[in-house]
C-alpha cells in the first residue's frame, strides 16, 4: 500500500468492476440554480445509482472482488441505510449471506429495501459504540467478511469512481464539492480528482450537527463525532483513519451548513430539477450557496456529487 489507502489505479480498476453491473449516472444542470449561485454547476446524480446512492459504488466493488474464501461465509456491516443497501444487495447477486447491523431509528425506507435483498437485519441502539459492538459480535458468530462503511481500501476506491466518470463526461472543473460522512465519497474523489485535475479545488460539506471533519480539518488532528444531531442521517458517523489520511491532504477546506440551509437546498432541487434526494444529498449545494463559498475567487464550474435519493416520503422535512 502507498501512502494513501487506495490509488488511482485502485479507482480504474473498481470502474472496471462496476461497468455493466452499476449505472453510469445521468450530469445534469439547472439554469436557476448557477443564476442562484453565480456558477455553471454539474450535479452528478447518484440518486438514480443502483439502490438509490453512490453507495452502491463501494459496496459492489468490494463483494465482488472477495475471493471465494473470503466471501464464502458471507459479508457483515453496520449502516444507517446506504452502505447496507449496497453490502445486501451485492452480496445477493453474488449468492452469499448478508448481516446488517442498523440502528432502530434509520428510516423505514432503507431498512425495508435491506430486507428486501434478503439481508438477515439486527437493529442496535442508535450510539457508534453499539453499532461497532454488534458488529463485533455478528463477525465473531458468523465468520462473514466485515465491510468497513468508509475505511475499507475497496470501498473508498468504489466510491472515487462517481468522480472519475463526471471528470470523464464533464472534462475539466474549477471545483469539486461532496459531504462528508465517514470520508470514504470524498476521500475516493481527491484520488481521482488529484490524479485527472491537478488543480481542482476540493471542498467538503457538511452539517454543522456533525461537524467532526471540520473540526478535524481545523485542529490538524482527526477527531471523533461527538452526539451529532442533523437531519443529515447519512452523515452521523466519524471519519476513519484511512479516509482522515487523504481527507486532510487534499481539502482546501470544509464548509459547514445548518439543517435549514440543508432543507433549503433540499427543496430548490426538488422544485428547479424535478428530482429527489435525500437531505445528506443537499449539503453541497447548501455550501455552494453559503456567503462564504460566494467570496471565493476563481471558481466558475463546479462539479456536486448528489450522493443519494433514498428519502422516507412521510417524513419530509418540507
Amino acid at each position: 500500500m502507498g501512502k494513501y489507502a487506495a490509488s488511482i489505479e485502485d479507482v480504474i480498476a473498481a470502474s472496471k468492476r462496476i461497468k455493466g453491473h452499476g449505472h453510469r449516472t445521468p450530469i445534469l444542470t439547472n439554469k436557476t440554480i448557477n443564476e442562484l449561485t453565480g456558477k455553471k454547476i454539474f450535479f452528478k446524480c447518484e440518486n438514480f445509482q443502483k439502490i438509490g446512492a453512490f453507495k452502491f459504488r463501494g459496496g459492489w466493488n468490494t463483494i465482488s472482488s472477495l475471493s471465494d474464501k473470503e466471501s464464502e461465509k458471507g459479508a457483515c456491516t453496520h449502516s444507517s441505510g446506504n452502505h447496507a443497501q449496497a453490502v445486501a444487495y451485492a452480496a445477493m447477486k453474488r449468492n452469499i449471506p448478508a448481516y446488517i447491523v442498523m440502528p432502530e431509528n434509520a428510516p423505514k425506507v432503507k431498512i425495508q429495501a435491506v430486507k428486501g435483498y434478503g439481508a438477515k437485519i439486527t437493529l442496535c441502539k442508535p450510539t457508534l459504540k453499539a453499532r461497532k459492538e454488534t458488529l463485533e459480535k455478528i463477525a465473531e458468530e458468523t465468520g462473514a467478511y466485515v465491510v468497513h462503511p468508509f475505511n475499507e481500501p475497496k470501498v473508498i476506491a468504489g466510491q472515487g469512481t462517481a468522480a472519475l466518470e463526471l471528470i470523464e463526461d464533464v472534462g475539466d472543473l474549477d471545483a469539486i464539492c461532496a459531504p462528508i460522512g465517514g470520508g470514504g465519497l470524498m476521500s475516493g474523489t481527491c484520488i481521482a480528482a488529484r490524479d485527472m485535475l491537478p488543480n481542482v479545488r476540493l471542498f467538503g460539506a457538511e452539517p454543522k450537527g456533525a461537524d467532526d471533519a471540520y473540526r478535524s480539518l481545523k485542529e490538524g488532528k482527526l477527531l471523533p463525532q461527538e452526539n451529532p444531531n442533523t437531519i443529515c442521517d447519512g452523515l452521523l458517523t466519524s471519519m476513519g483513519e484511512n479516509t482522515w489520511n487523504i481527507l486532510k491532504d487534499h481539502l482546501e477546506d470544509i464548509i459547514t451548513v445548518d439543517d435549514e440551509e440543508v432543507i433549503t437546498a433540499m427543496r430548490l432541487v426538488w422544485e428547479r430539477m424535478k428530482i429527489i434526494i435525500e437531505p445528506s444529498c443537499a449539503t453541497p449545494l447548501a455550501a455552494i450557496l453559503t456567503p462564504e463559498f460566494k467570496k471565493l475567487e476563481n471558481i466558475e464550474t463546479i462539479g456536486i456529487i448528489l450522493t443519494g435519493g433514498n428519502v422516507d416520503l412521510s417524513k419530509l422535512p418540507f
